[in-house]
């Protein structure tokens, strides 16, 4: 069966080592304005291992063009030891022409149907799935739409809504305070928007603030940036280049600030292990400081008598 809360549900497989058929699907759960569900492939897909998709169930009643991208994430779940559960997650666009997505090695068969290994208790095996939508903000043609990061996007509605006045800068309306930075873009790449055949003015300014604001996230001092932040940046960019964006510097730059993270985060485990050493050796030096006094200290009266 199937239970959904909000973007999460569970499914769990009853009678797992007794199923004869190839395939099984999960009751369809209604998440968003599409139900979905959960496919398993209990003698494998393709190969001797456990596969898992997600599928929209109800897409014959979608309408022509329907299009979502969707973060999956799946977690076969060890009952006797959450540590041991083995999660896998992808970034998948579904349309009508691919209404599924997942994973085909997602466990070994042998592991998976081990007699004490913990995926396998009671005949159940029990699956947690997760499903989260990028929100969908227009269409560049009757079938592609383009999608933010709910962040990101956030973020430019909040400057959007603090001034409304708007100055157009190569056919782009943008705020103000952004004419400068929005100026110097065009002048490093003038051809940056080449490809962007979007007329409506109100997701020209919004794919403009989309841009300016990954561009001041990159610009974030590497302190402040997490590793999350640079995943986002990096689906952003995806985003852009849909949307006929030439972004191809700025994934350049973010290939750098991440090198530079990675660097930072080693650097920082080796700093750590340096203080811990450099504690012990105080501690150390401390304790004989004070052997050695005690040591050197002069005989009282009492003690020579």
């Amino acid at each position: 069966m199937a239970k959904g809360v909000d973007k999460k549900f569970c499914w769990e497989i009853k009678d797992f080592s007794s199923l004869n058929s190839e395939r099984c699907n999960s009751v369809p759960v209604v998440i968003g304005d599409y139900k979905w569900r959960l496919v398993a492939f209990p003698k494998g897909y393709k190969a001797d291992y456990f596969s898992l998709y997600l599928e929209v169930a109800d897409f014959q009643s979608l309408p022509c063009g329907w299009r979502r991208y969707v973060k999956f994430s799946a977690s076969i779940v060890n009952q006797l030891s959450q540590e041991l559960s083995v999660q896998q997650e992808t970034h998948r666009w579904f349309d009508q022409n691919a209404r599924g997505w997942g994973f085909e090695n997602m466990l070994p068969l042998t592991e998976l149907n081990a007699k004490d290994g913990g995926f396998l208790v009671n005949g159940q095996v029990m699956i947690v799935a997760e499903v989260e939508f990028h929100e969908v903000i227009g269409t560049l043609d009757e079938s592609k739409n383009i999608i933010l990061s709910n962040d990101l996007l956030n973020k430019s509605r909040e400057v959007a809504q603090q001034v409304k006045e708007s100055i157009d800068v190569n056919g782009f309306q943008v705020l103000p305070s952004q004419v400068e930075s929005v100026s110097r873009i065009f002048e490093k790449h003038p051809e940056i928007a080449v490809g962007f055949q979007v007329k409506n003015q109100h997701l020209r300014k919004t794919f403009m603030n989309f841009l300016v604001n990954v561009i001041e996230t990159l610009c974030q001092s590497l302190q402040e940036l997490s590793n999350e932040d640079l995943v986002e940046v990096d689906i952003a960019l995806t985003y852009l280049k849909d949307a006929g964006f030439k972004v191809d510097w700025l994934e350049k730059k973010l290939d750098q600030v991440k090198e530079k993270k990675e660097k930072e985060q080693s650097g920082l485990v080796i700093l750590q292990g340096i203080e811990k050493q450099l504690h012990d050796l105080m501690h150390k030096c401390e304790k004989k400081k004070s052997e050695v006094l005690s040591i050197g200290a002069p005989l009282k009266f009492d003690d020579v008598v």
